[in-house]
């Protein structure tokens, strides 16, 4: 697909995290978000959706409207800053902890000839905040009204294809467990 472009949605509350920013927590001495933009290798431009934060450069930023709305205001938010000529769109979350580029060629292979396609976890669960969508059908399934509505919703309109998801690539970070189990396999083990 021509023209891949970046929405990573990187706001939220993180209450499960004790509310800290989450998109900045480091795995392996990186920042989760700074993790999945480089999975974004190939896109331009790269657009974030949430507070800026000084440290992650190389990105345009966005903010949804109202601050805190949902990931349907935060992706209505990047759309709109999106230029008009691109053609493909990957949507990533921020909190993602071992997407890679390949992640995101496998969706975007995949997106070929659909209106998308997204990746599915290893129980079978659709992960609507991994996926490679082409950006005019998605921009005709946003509702009017974005604020606390469902992905769900906007993804399952269109016609999209699954890809399976190869080892911790749909994994995120919601709870201190999560954080500490991939904290803990990014550690290189030492041999006496």
């Amino acid at each position: 697909m021509a023209e891949l472009a970046g929405i990573v949605l990187a706001g939220g509350a993180a209450r499960r995290l004790s509310g800290v920013d989450k998109p900045m927590l480091e795995i392996g001495g990186k920042p989760l978000l700074r993790k999945v933009i480089d999975a974004l290798a190939g896109a331009s431009p790269v657009i974030v959706v949430g507070p800026e934060r000084a440290a992650i450069t190389g990105v345009r930023w966005a903010r949804e409207e109202p601050p805190g709305g949902g990931p349907v205001a935060a992706l209505a938010a990047g759309l709109a800053v999106l230029p008009p000529e691109v053609g493909t769109v990957a949507v990533l979350a921020g909190d993602l902890a071992a997407v890679r580029p390949s992640t995101v060629d496998r969706l975007a292979a995949a997106a070929e000839g659909a209106e998308g396609a997204l990746l599915v976890d290893p129980d079978g669960r659709e992960q609507w905040l991994i996926g490679v969508w082409r950006a005019g059908p998605l921009r005709a399934a946003m509702p009017a009204r974005t604020a606390n509505s469902s992905l769900r919703q906007v993804f399952g309109a269109l016609e999209y294809r699954t890809v399976p998801a190869g080892h911790g690539e749909s994994e995120d970070i919601d709870t201190p467990d999560d954080l500490g189990r991939h904290r803990d396999s990014s550690q290189p083990s030492h041999r006496p």
